[in-house]
């Protein structure tokens, strides 16, 4: 005769299940996080090669890295509006689709060669990071608690900066390394047949990389993502959206400038960085040994993600980002007025500040829009276009110095302190959804 029939075992099993569903759901949203991460910085190793294979001035390098962040502008509102209609899952496997096609169009720029169709090609490879941007993150921050959202998208976004950590050394052994251009000296100049072979080097590693996007795209669309609340989206009429309005969302509002302010301030130290370490009266190394440093840079921001990650859960979000914010505004300040190598690691430890800031300030720029999440992450994201104007940054270092133009990332700094203190608190909130 069988015994009695524990009344909690079917619970505890389908809590033992949830769990285990919700942990490969993070580790698959995590592995997303990091492969748009590895393909973002591994675009950088681009620059010194593709200059030297298309035989651009500055401009036209730079133009590179500008083409990057106008398809944050151009693609984040149609990619909420996407969102809204097809939902995260199939969007996710849209964005790396269209990722995959831009890695491809690699191959065609690099046999031409054509420098108009790689920057058509990595154009296309931004338009789908920004796709994974816009629906990954909202989706990270309303997949579990509401109250650890900002620990779980610091979490994945350590992932993300793991990824940006490995990339370099992918791309200097894969592309730098296997080309004239990344071997020689730097007084060297390339005959015509040695820059057509150097603009072969790019069709593997972006081979692997399609491939890759390829068969994540085909997991995450075999793989049983849980749907979300955003029935309130579905429920509610035209006439009741028309009477919603994002601006009376204070969080969202001072949160989209913080995302423009803060993305100056990091793509400012990361592009300056090597010829700010090389000056004699700082680090007084070449650039080789100053790419080693900016490693460190990279790998701080990972770490920092890891440990504010583990911070959100004791304490809350506002409370960490303020705390980063002074001591980002702090070390900037030793950097732009110090000397030596007081100010070149004050340099470094600002990745530590920075890893918190990007994953806090979107949670909490997102946090009570119900119905609206989708076009305020949307608009959030389009605010990582800020990076384009780190020009402005290049300006000051033309006309007053570039160790003083880091007074500008101090200031950058400032703005994330008061949206930490004030401008985040939530005005006019929804009720907070959860994953089914």
């Amino acid at each position: 005769m069988p015994g009695p029939v524990s009344a909690s075992s079917p619970v505890l099993e389908s809590q033992s299940a949830a769990k285990a569903s919700y942990a490969a759901v993070m580790s698959l949203l995590a592995s997303l996080f990091f492969t748009w991460g590895f393909i973002t910085v591994i675009n950088n190793t681009l620059l010194p090669h593709l200059r030297s294979v298309f035989e651009l001035n500055y401009t036209q390098t730079t133009l590179i890295e500008s083409v990057w962040f106008i398809a944050y502008f151009v693609a984040s509102i149609p990619s909420a509006k996407l969102i809204e209609r097809v939902g995260y899952k199939k969007s996710l496997v849209t964005g790396l689709a269209i990722m995959a096609v831009g890695a491809l169009m690699m191959i065609p720029a690099a046999r031409l060669p054509s420098y108009v169709v790689t920057l058509c090609a990595l154009f296309v490879i931004a338009c789908g990071i920004t796709l994974l941007q816009v629906s990954a993150n909202p989706y990270v921050t309303v997949v579990g608690s509401p109250q650890t959202a900002s620990s779980r998208l610091n979490l994945v976004q350590a992932f993300n900066s793991l990824g940006t950590t490995l990339a370099p050394l992918f791309g200097a052994y894969l592309i730098l390394g296997r080309s004239n251009s990344g071997t020689a000296e730097a007084s060297r100049v390339l005959t015509q047949a040695e820059r057509l072979a150097d603009a072969q080097a790019v069709q593997l590693p972006y081979l692997i990389v399609a491939a890759v996007l390829v068969v994540l795209a085909i997991v995450i669309a075999r793989f049983p993502l849980p749907s979300l609340h955003h029935a309130a989206m579905n429920r509610a009429s035209k006439e009741e959206r028309a009477k919603m309005s994002l601006w009376r969302h204070r969080n969202l509002v001072f949160g989209v400038p913080a995302i423009f302010i803060y993305l100056i301030a990091e793509i400012g130290v990361a592009n300056l960085f090597i010829n700010f370490v090389s000056q004699p009266e700082i680090g007084n190394v070449n650039h080789e040994q100053g790419a080693h440093y900016l490693f460190l840079l990279w790998g701080g921001m990972m770490v920092g993600r890891f440990i504010g990650s583990a911070a959100m859960r004791k304490t809350s979000a506002e409370r960490v980002l303020a705390f980063c914010s002074i001591g980002a505004c702090v070390v900037m300040l030793v950097a732009a007025l110090g000397t030596g190598h007081l100010a070149m690691w004050a340099l470094i430890s600002v990745g530590l500040f920075h890893s918190v800031m990007f994953p806090t300030i979107f949670t909490l720029g997102i946090k009570g829009l119900g119905p609206l999440t989708e076009e305020g992450a949307g608009l959030l994201i389009m605010a990582i276009a800020g990076g384009a104007l780190v020009v402005v940054q290049g300006w000051l270092a033309d006309t007053f110095g570039l160790q003083i133009s880091f007074l500008l990332t101090a200031a950058c700094e400032l703005y994330v302190l008061f949206y930490a203190m004030w401008g985040a608190k939530p005005t006019n909130a929804f009720a907070d959804e959860h994953a089914e």
